[in-house]
């Protein structure tokens, strides 16, 4: 999930995130399995991999399916070997998505991520086409808990290079080598994130209404619904009065 896209704040809406729980929990095993196979089963020296199992804790997966998708990764276990594929396309209004990917059948997914752009009035390009909209940052939320003078103090002084206010919990950026030092740091100050991600941000985004806004809603939901799909990153952004048009009109 990209967690900063419009599209997502529908989902969570409408509950829709309940009923993936299955299609979560294939995600992060996913993630687990190619982060112990790139970086070794050990999470104290693998921070990629403390990080999944970080999450897949936060889902309550459970210990022996975490322990398992690790072994695939490190070959203790046979299992299916993933490649990670990031694929880029335009959508309506000139939006432009980058979709990462894992999968064991790279012609497959290909094929099926274009034939969703396509019924999605959107087109699935090289490489090179959206990527230069979208920078990668490190990305943090933290309970109001926390102080304004605590992220400044902690957060900011661990290298974050920005906070805001997103309402229920503060959100912060990082550099994308930055993230997990200021993880530390945080946890040292006492400080839990509720959530963390590596993340592509768009530099500009792009307001959307109307159909437009319905359509390019629909093809973020289309790919991330696919099997295959861990993230969806687009530059589009919604108002909240025209969300609650399209709500109403759902």
């Amino acid at each position: 999930m990209s967690g900063h896209s419009k599209w997502a704040t529908i989902k969570h809406k409408k509950g829709a995130l309940d009923a993936k729980r299955g299609k979560l929990f294939t995600k992060l095993i996913k993630e687990i399995t190619v982060a112990a196979r790139m970086g070794g089963g050990d999470p104290a020296g693998n921070p990629r991999l403390r990080k999944a199992i970080s999450d897949a804790k936060g889902q309550a997966m459970p210990g022996e399916t975490i322990k398992r998708a690790a072994q695939r990764g490190t070959g203790e276990l046979e299992g299916a070997s993933y490649e990670e594929i990031t694929y880029e396309g335009t959508g309506p209004g000139g939006t432009l998505f980058l979709v990462e990917s894992m999968t064991d059948n790279k012609n497959r997914t290909v094929a099926e991520i274009r034939k969703i752009f396509e019924k999605n009035n959107g087109t699935m390009g090289a490489a090179g086409t959206a990527a230069w909209a979208f920078e990668r940052k490190g990305i943090l939320s933290i309970g109001k808990e926390a102080t304004e003078d605590q992220l400044m103090e902690v957060a900011v002084g661990a290298g974050a290079e920005d906070y805001s206010d997103g309402g229920e919990e503060w959100q912060l950026t990082t550099p994308p080598d930055g993230l997990n030092i200021v993880l530390d740091a945080l946890e040292k100050g006492g400080l839990k994130a509720k959530s963390s991600s590596l993340a592509y941000v768009p530099k500009i985004k792009k307001q959307l209404a109307g159909r437009d806004a319905q359509v390019a809603l629909n093809l973020a939901e289309a790919l991330d619904d696919h099997d295959d799909v861990q993230n969806v990153y687009a530059d589009f952004d919604i108002s909240d009065e025209e969300l609650a048009a399209l709500e109403g009109a759902g």
